[in-house]
């Protein structure tokens, strides 16, 4: 199915099924405990072994020699394969850095061994055996000493420098200014299930159970990397325990289980250890952004210009910070530059809300800086500088944009009218009490997506799918839409995800998952609608489907009964046309946060958070809260304490592991209330959605430094916000 025009009028807008509030069909098997993870799979009529990985002690540089004659003598140790025994191999087409195989070290903890035996322990205790010799050599891993060097992006690529208009003249002319410079950390994805995976080969066919967001990538890559063909490949992942984008690109786990289990003879299970996971996968790479704003004594914005410089091993990518200020305020001189230093670290990639998480980070903290330079409402400021045309493009409009909705919207909500203009003033007992604001943006993009839609003899609707779910709510919305579009209750529809034999799906990140994935479904639903109304005789322009019902007319039959003897099935996927290019499709948002800072210690506590978003039509109200209030969370602890500490000698990151790396817990997050507006994009899609996964993220840490400047006086421009950082501006204590 092709969507090249606007939607009208389609079966989802019944809304019987579709907008409502339902339970998430898979929960129920989560919290039983029912719900297979990848470590956890029960492989029938298999002898599972354990992989332990061995990874490399230095940050860059080649191994000399790898000893395992000690390794291999374990007790209970089956096999063991080094790096340079499987060879070169080449590296997965979205992989930065290789894998596995050959002598190259390219970033602390690469894998370079695994140690497969009967036991866990025994696997454990071999690797810490394995003795290698490296020849290390002089690496870069400080992205300010680098900063000098990085280099600028393709001029014919979407990250290219961008400019329009004067902006050096307009900034210099202009009657107010800001010239400030903003720091993020390096983040981890931090999930909850690690990555993990079993694999079991059947002559030259190879299975692999594992925790995939994008199963076809995966599969692709881990075809590449093994030299196999494809086909000769099945990946499985029908649950899995976040990923946050850590789980978009194939990982080791995989390889190292296909490996191992090749080597030793039998299904091998393998997970990374939390230790090494920060420093062996992928992460959210650090930023230095300056950023430029010059305006009228009104408050309309004359001049604005971002410039970000992030790090990354050779051939990867940017971290591209600037992409919201392309879009999201007025102002008709402007430019926007992103620069790429070489950094020895591990693969810096997509973390939630890549870009726009961390450049809004920075983005929102100057327009509050600018809004009180020029004696302004944060609120007022952001309202005065909308627009509903691309700023650098004004022939483009957006397909819909309610920012200012969502702006006023929250403030009622939230009481921002209470707010005191001037810092450090409100104070309760010995806290001091502040409010902040933030705008939220991200884009709508768009992922073909397929899938098998199959009528039962029984009248039940089967929905096969790669698609994933992590923690999302694939599974059920993905139910409600089989059911809307055949009129049954989503308790008559089985949905099968995470399988490589099934079509393939968008799968889940860039918060694209849930749009496209059910206009996937929907493109299946139309065909075999079509073909039971080509089977009854009907009149697909004229049939509904209705309480188990197929009607046309005065007729009416059972849907059982057009399924007939063998089942029915539709199999098609929604393919995108060009109304992404001729009108900016994007979400908004508007999180507002009160916050209480010790007055004596700087200790920063969040006590209230208000989330408003526009996201065209909202699939079902509880999966898409708790995306959001997830995404507030982790937007807590992107303000107040996540960073990968970095070794900037040795080169890598100090605290990887849990204790170390402090994400929010129970204690650390406030009451969370979110509002949808009730709103729908035909230009989106069929289902006229978007998603709001990692718009719920977006600008949130912004709003509670905005907060903490508001209670405190005291502007702090680098994350995390640390009471180091604050104790020293605080006020006095009377």
């Amino acid at each position: 199915m092709k969507f090249d025009k606007p939607e009208t009028t389609n079966p989802i807008d019944s809304l019987k099924v579709v907008g409502k509030p339902h339970l998430r069909i898979d929960g129920p098997l989560k919290v039983s405990g029912q719900a297979p993870y990848a470590y956890e799979h029960a492989v029938i009529g298999s002898d599972v072994a354990y992989g332990y990985p061995v990874c490399a002690a230095i940050a860059k540089g080649r191994i000399r020699s790898i000893d395992a004659t000690a390794a291999r003598a374990a007790p209970g140790v089956l096999a063991v394969v080094t790096t340079i025994e499987f060879g070169e191999a080449r590296k997965g087409e979205n992989n930065t850095a290789h894998l596995f195989g050959g002598n190259r070290i390219e970033h602390y903890h690469q894998a370079i061994a695994v140690v497969v035996a009967e036991s866990f322990e025994q696997a454990r205790s071999a690797a810490a055996l394995v003795e290698v010799d490296y020849d290390e050599a002089e690496g870069s891993f400080d992205l300010d000493a680098a900063k000098g060097s990085a280099t600028s992006p393709d001029p014919e690529s979407e990250n290219a420098d961008t400019a329009v208009g004067n902006f050096d003249v307009a900034f210099n002319s202009a009657e107010v200014t800001l010239d400030a410079r903003y720091e993020t950390p390096d983040q981890s994805h931090a999930m909850m299930e690690p990555h993990a995976s079993i694999a079991r080969w059947d002559g030259d066919q190879l299975t692999v159970w594992t925790s995939s967001q994008m199963i076809d990538w995966w599969h692709t890559d881990l075809a590449i990397v093994l030299d196999m063909d494809k086909e000769k490949i099945r990946l499985k992942s029908p649950y899995i325990g976040g990923g946050f984008g850590g789980k978009l690109f194939l990982r080791v786990d995989a390889v190292l289980a296909a490996v191992g289990a090749k080597a030793a003879g039998r299904a091998v299970k393998l997970t990374l250890p939390r230790p090494m996971i920060m420093n062996n996968t992928t992460h959210r790479p650090a930023t230095i952004q300056r950023i430029r704003i010059g305006a009228e004594s009104t408050g309309k914005i004359t001049a604005i210009a971002h410039e970000s410089w992030s790090g990354n091993l050779p051939d990867g990518d940017l971290e591209t910070a600037v992409m919201q200020t392309r879009l999201l305020y007025a102002g008709q001189n402007r430019m926007t530059a992103m620069r790429l230093a070489q950094l020895d670290l591990a693969e810096g990639n997509a973390m939630r809300a890549p870009g726009e998480a961390p450049g809004l980070m920075a983005l929102e903290i100057a327009m509050d800086e600018m809004a009180e330079k020029l004696g302004l409402d944060p609120v007022e400021f952001r309202i005065i500088n909308d627009t509903q045309v691309d700023p650098e493009n004004p022939e483009r409009p957006f397909s819909k944009r309610d920012l200012i909705g969502c702006l006023q919207r929250g403030a009622e909500r939230f009481g921002w009218s209470d707010r005191s203009a001037k810092p450090g003033v409100r104070r309760e007992g010995r806290y001091l009490i502040g409010h902040g604001v933030a705008a939220a943006f991200r884009n709508n993009l768009l992922v073909p997506s397929a899938a098998l839609v199959r009528l039962e003899p029984s009248g039940r609707l089967v929905v096969e799918t790669d698609m994933t779910d992590i923690g999302t709510g694939s599974y059920t919305i993905l139910a409600q839409t089989a059911a809307e579009m055949f009129g049954v209750e989503i308790g008559a529809v089985d949905v099968r995800l995470g399988d490589s034999q099934f079509p393939i799906s968008a799968g889940s990140g860039g918060q694209f998952g849930a749009n496209c994935s059910t206009s996937g479904v929907y493109a299946a639903c139309v065909k075999l609608r079509d073909a039971i109304a080509q089977r009854l005789g009907f009149n697909s322009a004229d049939i509904t489907f209705e309480g188990g019902f197929v009607r046309s007319g005065d007729r009416s039959i059972p849907l059982a009964e057009a399924a007939g003897p063998e089942g029915l099935a539709g199999e098609d996927g929604i393919e995108w046309g060009d109304l992404a290019k001729t009108h900016q499709q994007s979400t908004f948002g508007a999180h507002f946060v009160e916050v209480a800072v010790d007055a004596f210690t700087g200790e920063s506590r969040v006590r209230r958070m208000l989330a408003v978003c526009a996201a065209g039509r909202i699939l079902n109200p509880i999966t898409a809260r708790s995306q959001v209030i997830g995404a507030m969370t982790m937007g807590i602890g992107g303000a107040l304490s996540e960073e990968l500490v970095v070794d900037t000698k040795r080169g890598f990151f100090v605290n990887h592991d849990l204790a170390g790396y402090e994400v929010p817990v129970h204690a650390d997050v406030p009451h969370q209330e979110v509002i949808f507006l009730d709103e729908t994009d035909a230009m989106s899609s069929p289902m006229k959605a978007k998603g709001v996964g990692e718009l719920g993220l977006c600008g949130v840490s912004a709003a509670i430094a905005n907060a903490i400047y508001n209670a405190t006086g005291v502007r702090v421009r680098d994350y995390p916000i640390t009471l180091d950082k604050v104790i020293g501006g605080l006020p006095k204590v009377a």
